[in-house]
């Protein structure tokens, strides 16, 4: 073992590896909507824009986003924590969620998924690619239309780190002379 480290249940690595900020993902079927908080997604290419993310089996919005082939990624700020904790400690196959947590439904442009007006950014995707879906609930999405506000630049998001902890984005560090998009 590295002097000054100790072992670390391997189950929680999330806590450090989380790979951006808690998201609420809007979706709609047959005249039904939900939302559900996700904690895992990642940018896996820039142009097309492809997201990719975990919507498990078990979770009532993976059969409206399955079937629909469509959602809204929703970015909530701080403003949002505590809705954004009660979205994801209840059911959509119980209660609507817009209506629970005051949230505001708005029509988007490409997807027939609602926007949520409250958060800072909502982002229209469509599925790109299933072919994970069945084995490991990975679905690509591309992003068909971005809608931000425009201010703040920066907005203070929410990061899980587990165990019912959330980071808060904070201070900007710009290195933006030094950086090559490349290297990512």
């Amino acid at each position: 073992m590295t002097e000054g480290k100790i072992d670390f249940p391997v189950a929680q690595v999330r806590r450090y590896l989380e790979p951006g900020p808690i998201v609420l993902v809007s979706s709609a079927w047959r005249g039904e909507r939900n939302i559900m908080t996700m904690g895992w997604h990642t940018v896996m290419e820039f142009t097309p824009a492809l997201i990719g993310c975990v919507i498990a089996a078990g979770n009532h919005s993976f059969e409206l986003v399955r079937r629909s082939r469509e959602c809204v990624i929703n970015l909530p700020t701080v403003a949002l924590l505590d809705a954004t904790v009660g979205i994801g400690n209840c059911s959509g196959a119980d209660v609507d969620k817009f209506e629970k947590f005051k949230l505001t439904a708005a029509p988007a442009q490409k997807v027939k998924a609602p926007l949520i007006v409250e958060c800072h950014a909502n982002f229209e995707c469509k599925l790109k690619d299933d072919a994970l879906v069945e084995r490991y609930n990975f679905f690509i999405f591309e992003v068909v239309k971005a809608h931000v506000a425009r201010r703040p630049k920066y907005p203070r998001t929410l990061h899980y780190t587990g165990d019912g902890a959330f980071m808060l984005s904070g201070k900007i560090v710009s290195r933006r002379g030094q950086f090559r998009p490349e290297m990512l």
